[in-house]
């Protein structure tokens, strides 16, 4: 399947091509591997760029949100997009005697995973504000798709498409309601962002205004497989009436599915606690912590240290995404460059060899940012009041980064 002429085609031909579709021969995990793990990750990818790296704001005030919530939140909504649209496909199917039509998980999954082509490519327009109502327009076809693809997947009769439709549509919008919730609650910040889809074969690009940004399809084939057979097992356990078993399949499912680009167990918290000093020079610890946990299949773990000198402070901070480590390569400044200066703040992005460096600091010494993304997807951030960049860069030098970036993970 050619990606980008099926999407043009069930964009500009969605009558012509909902018969193709049903006629096809598909799994969870083909429609999981080519089609749903790659456009999913355009709206999660730009909306990163939106909050992390171009910002947002107007009228002379602008914010950008701090690197590690933002990456956060991109997986966070990556993960959730994905499970959301497994669950309304739960939903279509066992609303399909309700509306005369013949349940069929797979061309469930088929009519969801497709109905939402127009709303994850309409994640485009949310990188600027001024666009962002195009992507709402863009969600509002997603209903039009859906409405002429339910006769066609469930076989229902077509008088009745409206209210299954409506049904499934105001499901949709609660499910979207909630997962906007959990992620606002866990960070503190909304979501918007852009991108572009396009490519072949092995690999696909995401192309935005900041650079492009290459997924590797090819390891997303095992994540998919797997999310064949939790599928079938958490059907098994609904119909017997397990809900506990069901939990436990959908829980691995988000496993599954958050490292399918990449990624294991992440590092003790012990072990990153450890790599934080005792002292910075003149600057004297003052706090320390680590923690780790999961939920739903995702693991994490991170340790977080402060020093002080007087009036000046540094926070130095080792996070490791653990089976989402695999999402960081799909950061969009991870695949460019930026140098930008004004009213005496800096701002550069750039690569140092296999890693991404982010500084961002003010030239009068009054605050400074510093951010290194490693391969493996950790991610070291220094800051400092009434600190310069040098004293921060020295700050980086006092972790061994390179023990961290070469830390073999365990699969998860």
């Amino acid at each position: 399947m050619n990606l980008v002429q099926r999407i043009q085609d069930i964009l500009l031909k969605p009558k012509d091509t909902w018969p193709q579709i049903a006629a096809e021969p598909a799994t969870v995990q083909s429609l999981y591997k080519e089609w749903l793990l790659i456009l999913a990750a355009i709206p999660a990818v730009a909306g990163f760029i939106g909050l992390s790296v171009i910002g947002m704001g107007g009228f002379g005030f602008s914010y950008r949100v701090p690197f590690v919530s933002g990456l956060v939140h991109m997986v966070l909504s990556y993960v959730m997009s994905l499970g959301m649209v497994y669950l309304l496909s739960l939903l279509v199917n066992a609303l399909a005697p309700t509306f005369g039509g013949t349940p069929n998980p797979l061309a469930a999954l088929k009519l969801v995973a497709y109905g939402c082509t127009a709303g994850f490519v309409g994640g485009v327009f949310q990188l600027l504000p001024s666009l962002s109502v195009l992507g709402l327009l863009c969600g509002l076809y997603s209903i039009y798709l859906i409405y002429l693809g339910l006769p066609v997947l469930m076989h229902n009769p077509p008088e009745k498409s409206a209210g299954y439709t409506a049904v499934v549509i105001v499901a949709g919008i609660v499910a979207g309601l909630v997962v906007g919730a959990v992620t606002s609650a866990v960070l503190g910040i909304g979501t918007w962002g852009s991108g572009h889809a396009g490519g072949g074969g092995g690999a696909v690009t995401i192309k935005g205004p900041g650079g492009d940004v290459t997924l590797d399809t090819s390891k997303m084939e095992a994540a998919a497989k797997r999310m064949e057979a939790l599928g079938k097992q958490m059907e098994e356990a609904q119909a017997k009436g397990d809900g506990a078993a069901a939990g436990k399949a959908l829980g691995e499912m988000m496993g599954a599915m958050s490292g399918a680009t990449g990624g294991g167990k992440p590092m003790p918290a012990a072990d990153l606690k450890a790599l934080l000093p005792e002292n910075l020079g003149d600057f004297k610890r003052n706090s320390i912590e680590a923690q780790s946990g999961g939920a739903i299949g995702i693991n994490s773990s991170s340790a977080k240290a402060r020093y002080g000198n007087g009036d000046k402070s540094i926070s130095l901070d080792i996070t490791d995404m653990g089976s989402l480590a695999g999402m960081a390569g799909l950061a969009g400044w991870a695949q460019m460059t930026l140098d930008k200066e004004a009213d005496g703040r800096v701002e550069r992005v750039f690569k140092q060899g296999d890693r991404t460096v982010r500084e961002e600091y003010r030239k009068d010494g009054t605050h400074a940012e510093l951010t290194v993304l490693l391969p493996n997807g950790v991610i070291v951030e220094a800051k400092g009041d009434q600190v310069g960049i040098d004293q921060l860069r020295g700050v980086l030098g006092s972790v061994d980064l390179n023990k961290l970036a070469s830390t073999p993970r365990q699969p998860g």
